[in-house]
């Protein structure tokens, strides 16, 4: 494996408490980066913090559907660091349920956490971004962009984030921002153990590789696009799903 080199560089990944997220930021602290672990709750962002073997790793008490919580986490890293290089948006939640089922609350949580988290965090990003002429940004969308049963909700969020991404790649691109968006599949994780067995087993035989995604799959892939190697990839919308897609 090709180990990526992020030596200097400063990153934020949200949602980074656990599963995919986790995974993202033990990778990025592997390859050199200062990490701060945000999540919504600091305790497990404190955790992931504490298993990134040294690095320079810390954990934020984040809530990406505030304002000032974004403003106020974004001033503490440019504070403590001077610079911030890397955002990844991975923070997302689930409230799953038929379209005619669907509450008011179930649709608007995930709207407000999926989507207008993301777009709290880039705004916010974009503007130090800018005034730095350099940045990466990577947005955690879903394979569920494309649509799935019982999760309206959340398939019109990941959508957004889809669109989100090529509207930023093209504002910043003059500024040397990449914006890329990464669409994970079905990937083990506590969340996905937690599905019947018999569901669980019907989304692997519906993958060509035949098993479930890791975190580091999708770890893998962030480090890359937040890496000089790939400074010409911009406005992307990448699967990684084992060859399916719905």
């Amino acid at each position: 494996m090709i180990e990526m080199d992020l030596t200097g560089k400063v990153a934020v990944v949200t949602g980074a408490g656990r599963g995919i997220g986790r995974g993202i930021a033990l990778r990025l602290a592997r390859a050199g980066s200062t990490v701060v672990c945000a999540d919504l709750d600091e305790a497990s962002a404190a955790e992931t913090a504490s298993l990134s073997s040294g690095a320079d790793a810390y954990a934020a008490q984040l809530d990406v559907t505030s304002v000032s919580d974004v403003d106020r986490v974004l001033s503490e890293v440019i504070a403590r660091n001077g610079r911030l290089d890397i955002l990844v948006n991975n923070a997302g939640i689930n409230r799953d349920a038929m379209l005619h089922k669907m509450t008011d609350d179930q649709w608007q949580q995930v709207i407000n956490v999926d989507l207008t988290g993301v777009f709290n965090m880039m705004r916010a990003t974009s503007v130090l971004m800018r005034q730095a002429a350099s940045g990466r940004i990577v947005n955690i969308s879903s394979a569920s962009w494309m649509g799935n049963i019982g999760q309206a909700n959340y398939s019109a969020a990941k959508a957004g984030v889809v669109g989100l991404t090529r509207t930023a790649a093209r504002e910043l691109a003059r500024y040397q921002v990449t914006v890329n968006a990464i669409c994970p599949g079905f990937i083990d994780t506590d969340m996905t153990r937690g599905i019947p067995d018999r569901i669980r087993d019907e989304q692997v035989a519906k993958i060509p590789l035949g098993r479930p995604g890791q975190p580091a799959d999708v770890a893998n892939l962030v480090a890359f696009l937040a890496s000089d190697e790939a400074a010409y990839i911009t406005g992307e919308t990448i699967n990684v799903g084992g060859g399916y897609a719905t």
